[in-house]
């Protein structure tokens, strides 16, 4: 994953622990003060949100524990990689189209990031400038040309 990629999901953490645990502690004790636990919707709403929340804290702790960061700055531009944008022309279309190979965590499509494991992804990973990757997709399969691959942010 990329350093940016990774403090996103540190200061997301921390976030977490230090602005939405205690609102759900102060949720429970709130609720709890109103009286009789077992007739209180707002109490089992509150004890909810709060095991949520410490599942999503433990599952960022096992991502962050699990990252390792890759440094773009000497990685080989001569083929398709994690954290690569990738320019890519559609044989059958002609539409061109921009993507960043990322990790799962960072994918996000409506800014150009696909996560290494889409079959798009995988199917590009190891191309070079001018190479066609033929790929299976849901709607059948597309070839995909590469134009250009570069590390930028």
């Amino acid at each position: 994953m990329s350093q940016k990629g990774y403090d996103k999901l540190v200061a997301e953490l921390q976030r977490l622990e230090t602005v939405e645990r205690p609102a759900a502690s102060a949720a429970i004790a709130e609720a709890r003060d109103k009286g009789d636990l077992s007739e209180n919707a707002e109490y089992d709403a509150a004890k909810e949100w709060q095991g949520k929340l410490e599942t999503k804290i433990a599952q960022l702790k096992q991502t962050i524990f699990e990252a390792k960061i890759i440094d773009t700055t000497h990685m080989d531009l001569s083929t398709v990689q994690i954290l690569a944008s990738v320019e890519l022309k559609n044989v059958k279309t002609g539409m061109v189209m921009k993507y960043r190979i990322v990790s799962e965590t960072e994918a996000n499509l409506r800014e150009g990031k696909i996560s290494v494991s889409t079959p798009i992804a995988q199917g590009l990973l190891g191309k070079k400038v001018g190479e066609t990757a033929k790929i299976k997709v849901p709607q059948g399969e597309i070839e995909l040309k590469v134009l250009s691959i570069s590390f930028d942010e």
